[in-house]
């Protein structure tokens, strides 16, 4: 990599919304130039879940490095400002091998608070909120408030899958106890100068009826690669409060109680995914600077590796 004037850490970001190829576009980028791939995805830290969360396999890494996925056990709590350290360890520790560090992955939160310089306020607690809420939850059903954080602050709501229940409580938490939304707090914690130079490229689709059939496609891939019984088996863990908040997970629970059937559960889980797609989408939507390569109007024999190599050639801030 070369220097820059302003001595900060250039780091190629690949995101997009999910099933859209940001791993294999990762890992091509990184073939091209000497990178290292730290992941950005709040549910591939977890050991376990791999076919729930799309977790790349050693076939897809294709030889290339991959930091924080699979590491965590599933009963613990993980925090953005956790993923800030560990990932900033992880890109000094890239680039003190004269690599090119690439963070990719579908969790805008966790890529923006690490790239540009995110430092997060001690949050308050307390325990007469958050069991207010979760007795809501309850009656109500998770649907009606995240329906609710969706009015009060659609920024963290875009940014939260509805079946992470714990983060669409807390963000809720934090509002009724400081009535400031979530985002607000986040764009004021950005006190500090980042130490990176981040080349953002996302990999989009025009028409989003070819991303839905890749959803679709990808549901029943997971089936057939054994989804259901790895649901089954992190269900019946002790403690395994994050499974739940996956995709995938919490769609088959019906489905284990007898309440639906296979098919229905299948179709509330294409649903869900298609609906965290356009979340993604609308985090990076009017974001400056953002290289997008959409990967239906791409010219014959031309892949989204080598708009990407173009972009990331014409920067000028990395070395092959």
């Amino acid at each position: 990599m070369n220097d820059t004037p302003e001595n900060k850490i250039p780091v190629i970001a690949v995101v997009g919304a999910t099933a859209s190829g940001k791993t294999a576009l990762a890992v091509e980028i990184c073939r091209r130039f000497n990178g290292e791939v730290v992941s950005a995805d709040s549910m591939q830290i977890y050991k376990g879940m791999s076919v729930a969360t799309a977790k790349p396999t050693p076939e897809e890494m294709r030889g290339i490095k991959h930091h924080l996925i699979d590491f965590l056990p599933v009963t613990e709590k993980y925090s953005v400002a956790r993923y800030i350290a560990d990932a900033s360890a992880a890109v000094a520790d890239i680039v003190s091998r004269s690599k090119t560090p690439v963070v990719a992955g579908g969790t805008g939160l966790y890529a923006d608070s690490l790239l540009q310089g995110v430092v997060f306020e001690d949050e308050p607690d307390t325990a007469e909120v958050r069991q207010a809420l979760r007795l809501r939850r309850e009656k109500e059903g998770i649907e009606a408030l995240y329906d609710e954080l969706e009015k009060i602050d659609p920024e963290t709501a875009e940014s939260l899958h509805i079946n992470n229940e714990g983060r669409v409580l807390r963000a809720l938490e934090v509002y009724y106890l400081t009535g400031e939304k979530p985002s607000e707090r986040r764009i004021r914690s950005r006190q500090t100068e980042s130490p990176f130079l981040p080349l953002y490229i996302s990999i989009e689709y025009k028409d989003r009826e070819k991303l839905y059939e890749k959803i679709n496609k990808r549901v029943d891939n997971m089936v057939a690669n054994g989804l259901i019984d790895e649901a089954h088996d992190y269900f019946a863990l002790d403690n395994a409060c994050t499974a739940s908040a996956a995709i995938g997970y919490k769609e088959l629970a019906p489905y284990f109680d007898g309440v639906i059937t296979l098919p229905e559960a299948l179709e509330n889980l294409k649903r869900a995914t298609r609906r965290y797609a356009k979340r993604q989408l609308t985090w990076y939507r009017n974001k400056e600077g953002i290289h997008r390569i959409y990967a239906d109007e791409l010219p014959e024999g031309v892949s989204a590796a080598d708009e990407a190599e173009k972009i990331i050639t014409e920067s000028g801030l990395f070395n092959r």
